[in-house]
């Protein structure tokens, strides 16, 4: 059936509560553990743990940012998974959002394209053992070289929304990591990256309460789809007029408005709700049109969380 990943640490949950789950991850047909890095946990230190609560799963970051960690730092933490998991790490890298690198951590979020392309570039050299000095576009680097570089390939992936970084992704990385996209929406993503891995973070919202899915539906594509990036994948994607009023009223500062235009069937095509099985048909829905690995990111219903990754389990 191919990969099925999940997102952790869960929301609202420590680190460390997540031991026992982590060890029955890939005996439920799990076959990855994906971090996020916002404001919460970092990328690294939970797939440091998880690499030691399970000997099997694949470990990513979904995604570290390419600014707020400098290219030789970001190098040795990449190293270091891939010493403790034992090869089994997967790095992915983005440029992030202005709100995560320029509010809070104080950094110029200046050229994302070439600042993305060319940390991807350092870190092939880098994670390849070769001493690097080079003048890039965005940095320079000068006699950087790995103590202990990984002993096989660690693979590196972009985060990618549109043509010109999923063909980055293509041509130079080991795939693409893409995120707030519908099922339908997967085929025109695939077409830009062509062949590489594909990985999908899927929403998924495990409750027949229509009403309650679809509000905390509107409340997150209304944070996330307004921020400049997201909102031209999604004009890319054809749903530009469907999210206009919505774009609007937040640029105005009217919040509760901008909520209130999400148009129940975008909420529908980007969040998947509904029964257990339904929700697990959907995401295998991602596979068949072409996701590679589908990441589940477990919202919150007010369930048992862990009890409901077991019952998503593929």
């Amino acid at each position: 059936m191919g990969r099925w990943g999940i997102t952790m640490p869960l929301v609202g949950t420590s680190v460390l509560e997540h031991r026992e789950l982590v060890t029955e991850l890939a005996g439920l047909g799990y076959t990855d553990i994906w971090s996020a890095e916002t404001t919460g946990h970092d990328a690294f230190t939970p797939l440091a743990l998880a690499a030691q609560w399970s000997p099997e799963v694949r470990l990513g970051t979904a995604i570290a940012p390419v600014y707020t960690r400098g290219p030789a730092t970001l190098a040795m933490q990449a190293a270091t998974l891939a010493e403790v998991s034992q090869n089994r790490f997967v790095l992915g890298i983005g440029s992030s959002s202005p709100a995560i690198v320029q509010a809070w951590n104080a950094m110029s979020f200046d050229e994302p394209f070439k600042r993305t392309r060319d940390t991807l570039r350092f870190l092939k050299m880098a994670l390849n053992g070769e001493k690097v000095s080079r003048e890039f576009d965005t940095f320079t680097v000068k006699g950087f070289k790995l103590e202990r570089p990984p002993a096989e390939h660690l693979p590196i992936m972009l985060a990618a929304l549109r043509p010109n970084m999923l063909r980055l992704a293509a041509k130079e990385a080991d795939g693409a990591i893409t995120n707030w996209l519908g099922a339908d929406d997967v085929p025109r993503v695939r077409e830009e990256l062509g062949d590489a891995e594909l990985a999908a973070r899927i929403f998924v919202c495990p409750t027949e309460d229509v009403d309650a899915a679809r509000a905390l539906g509107r409340m997150l594509i209304s944070s996330y789809l307004t921020v400049p990036a997201y909102a031209a994948f999604h004009e890319w994607l054809g749903r530009g007029e469907a999210l206009r009023p919505m774009q609007e009223a937040w640029a105005a500062g009217d919040r509760k408005a901008a909520n209130k235009a999400v148009p129940d069937e975008v909420v529908d095509q980007l969040i998947v709700h509904g029964s257990v099985d339904h929700c697990r048909a959907q995401v295998a829905r991602y596979q068949a049109n072409g996701v590679d690995t589908p990441i589940i990111a477990l919202l919150p219903t007010g369930a048992d969380q862990f009890d409901l990754v077991r019952a998503l389990a593929p």
